[in-house]
């Protein structure tokens, strides 16, 4: 009797972890050809996990963004972030350790520990390899790293120059487990367009005011519709001083412009529409907690 089983499909989830600033959100964006995932300098961008999803014919990574591990400071935000990470490396199929360039430190060895202590392939990916100028310099570190953990891969890329990010996807999927797909093939990530929005205005804002302005700026999206072939977004951005609030809006309304331009620009692509954004700047109460924080 011919055998007609299916050829079978694979499919897992895979989590990004690293210290801050390793490019952990720009490497999701890239491999999944958009952007889901915000991006700045300032450490601890990301907040909270976020998932992208990749699907070919024969497999679906689901990938983990998550916050940087950060160990050196007991802040409730640091605490909050660094328990997410410990609990997504724990539930996942593989994990793709980030590092940067030559890089090591005891900040790496946090984030090298916490995947000593699940069972799940690690990956190591070291990343910004293209601001190597001596490139002889990288096969000494990367043997180095080897013998210092059993990395089931050590794949160097560079997320923003494209560089071996085909190479790390086909070995991604060859760890991941025979599954049918969880998600449909067309679907990018399970954050909300509200979400997204949200912290598209939230990135803008840390990249240009991120020394000025502190981790507690909330943003809440008010409105989200489809109005005459235009999504039109209402958002408030709530900070906790009268001082932080004039920093945001500039003078003349300048700064809250140009933070609305290019936030609209991003949701035109995210969207694949025409977007009118609208922006209010409030001071908010010193009472809400930082885990309310986390879950704007």
């Amino acid at each position: 009797m011919t055998n007609t089983r299916e050829p079978a499909t694979r499919c897992g989830h895979i989590a990004i972890v690293g210290r801050p600033n390793v490019g952990k959100s720009t490497l999701l964006n890239h491999l999944l050809r958009q952007k889901i995932s915000i991006t700045s300098r300032k450490p601890q961008t990301t907040r909270t996990r976020i998932l992208g999803i990749s699907t070919t014919a024969a497999a679906q990574c689901i990938y983990v963004d998550t916050p940087g591990l950060d160990r050196r400071y007991g802040k409730a935000i640091n605490r909050m972030m660094n328990e997410t990470v410990m609990t997504v490396v724990s539930e996942v199929d593989v994990i793709m350790l980030v590092s940067e360039r030559l890089r090591w430190d005891e900040q790496d060895e946090a984030v090298l520990q916490a995947v000593r202590e699940v069972s799940a392939p690690a990956l190591l990916v070291i990343n910004k390899v293209d601001q190597l100028r001596d490139k002889r310099r990288l096969l000494p570190h990367i043997e180095r790293l080897a013998a210092h953990f059993d990395f089931a891969e050590i794949v160097p890329v560079s997320a923003l120059g494209g560089h071996n990010l085909e190479l790390l996807e086909t070995r991604l999927r060859e760890f991941l487990p025979e599954s049918p797909f969880l998600f449909p093939g067309d679907q990018v990530t399970d954050v909300s367009s509200r979400f997204l929005a949200a912290e598209l205005i939230r990135e803008k804002i840390t990249r240009q005011l991120g020394d000025e302005l502190p981790y507690e700026v909330m943003v809440e999206i008010e409105k989200f519709a489809s109005e005459k072939g235009a999504v039109q977004i209402s958002a408030l951005i709530t900070v906790e001083k009268p001082g932080q609030k004039r920093i945001l809006i500039g003078s003349g309304g300048q700064r809250l412009k140009l933070i609305g331009a290019a936030a609209r620009k991003d949701m035109e692509q995210a969207f694949k529409s025409k977007v009118t954004l609208q922006t209010w700047v409030k001071v908010g109460r010193r009472s809400r907690s930082r885990a309310q924080l986390l879950k704007t």
